[in-house]
């Protein structure tokens, strides 16, 4: 065990005792900075310390082959530092090599997080699958930063995707984030998405279905290749829910005989009913079922209820020559026709199942125009009533 101020002349030089299978030499000037030479004339830097609990521990610093006696003597202090200040840098040599990919934490992680705590997680899969696992699969978690996040934020945008859709990249991140944190996975205590500035999305937007326009939506429909849409589209038009809500229902929660849908979880957490209207009740009668299938509206190969619309639906509304409606803008018409019908905003609140009046209160400017109507045709009433009077004046 030769003690020796160890310099790149020393290193160059120094060989294995003979008889021995190494020969560590041990600096002077840097306490536990050693040399390891071996029989076979391989030459590593190491620092031997003992950990806070006094036991021996020994990091590698590098071979002489791939670094410089300089560089591994700096390394050295540094190491010496934090063993100083209470560290130990083989705990977090190992802590590293268990950092998780990107793609190990969906898949380990945060896939089974939200199918425990989530209902309705098919789109967020979809994404993770088509924008976030190609790009950043392979990165492991503290190798990726927020430039990388904010550069495929951008990138979304410019593809031409909707500004809240590339929004949703770094929400996501920021989430995983969040939980990988909460349960101490190694990568994850800086948070790269929280420094990503979200795009200004404006969502409320308001498309309502014209009668020209369901109608001709109906047509399409009945040539749609998915036998279940021409019910499910109907259906969200009759009774103004939320997609999963329809896609999910099962038959238990409707009572026909006293016309009532019941949901017993909607996506504010409570549950709610829905009136069946007669026209509704007609629909519902004509629905196939399958013995065994609990599911009102299922996909008919598979007896489980649909995960995406997307292609049938899309399709459908081109075909229609409405390229530009969601579904989610059968629920806007359903409270359109609502409002316009004359039903207050609470009636339209309470149907929509809304938990909040000011989320019902976006559809308040069509009662407005309702009664900008009906003021027109009173204005109109007593102009015709008065012009015989104005004219035996004159």
């Amino acid at each position: 065990m030769p003690v020796i101020q160890l310099s790149a002349q020393v290193c160059q030089a120094a060989a294995c005792n003979e008889g021995r299978a190494k020969t560590d030499f041990y600096d002077t000037a840097i306490t536990g900075f050693i040399l390891t030479v071996s029989t076979s004339g391989s030459k590593v830097f190491s620092l031997r310390y003992r950990d806070q609990y006094g036991k021996q521990r020994q990091h590698k610093i590098g071979d002489a082959k791939s670094i410089t006696f300089d560089k591994a003597r700096l390394q050295a202090q540094k190491l010496r530092s934090k063993v100083v200040l209470g560290e130990n840098p083989a705990d977090e040599k190992q802590a590293l090599r268990k950092v998780p990919t990107l793609a190990e934490f969906i898949e380990d992680i945060y896939v089974p997080h939200i199918h425990q705590h989530r209902r309705n997680y098919q789109s967020t899969l979809s994404f993770l699958r088509l924008h976030i696992v190609p790009k950043f699969g392979s990165k492991h978690l503290d190798a990726v930063t927020s430039e990388m996040i904010s550069d495929a934020h951008i990138e979304l945008r410019n593809k031409g995707y909707a500004l809240a859709m590339a929004n949703k990249l770094p929400i996501l991140f920021k989430i995983m984030y969040n939980i990988g944190r909460k349960k101490k996975i190694q990568g994850t205590t800086i948070n790269p998405a929280n420094d990503v500035v979200m795009f200004v999305a404006n969502n409320a937007k308001e498309r309502y279905l014209s009668v020209d326009e369901t109608q001709r939506l109906q047509v399409a429909l009945e040539q749609s290749d998915n036998t279940q849409l021409k019910y499910i589209v109907p259906l969200m038009l009759m009774f103004g829910c939320r997609k999963r809500e329809l896609l999910d229902a099962k038959w238990v929660d409707f009572d026909l005989e006293r016309r009532n849908w019941h949901i017993p979880m909607s996506k504010n957490g409570k549950a709610r009913n829905i009136p069946i209207s007669s026209k509704a009740l007609e629909l519902l009668q004509k629905l196939l079922t399958w013995e065994g299938c609990p599911f009102v509206v299922p996909n008919p190969e598979t007896k489980k209820p649909f995960g995406n619309l997307y292609c049938s639906w899309n399709t459908a509304r081109i075909r229609a020559g409405l390229p530009e409606v969601r579904m989610h803008d059968l629920r806007h018409s359903f409270a359109s026709n609502l409002v316009n019908s004359g039903q207050s905003i609470y009636v339209v609140s309470k149907l929509l199942g809304h938990s909040q009046i000011k989320t019902t209160a976006r559809y308040s400017h069509l009662s407005d125009a309702t009664l900008m109507s009906a003021v027109d045709a009173a204005a109109m009433a007593v102009n015709k009533n008065c012009h015989p009077l104005q004219q035996k004046a004159a």
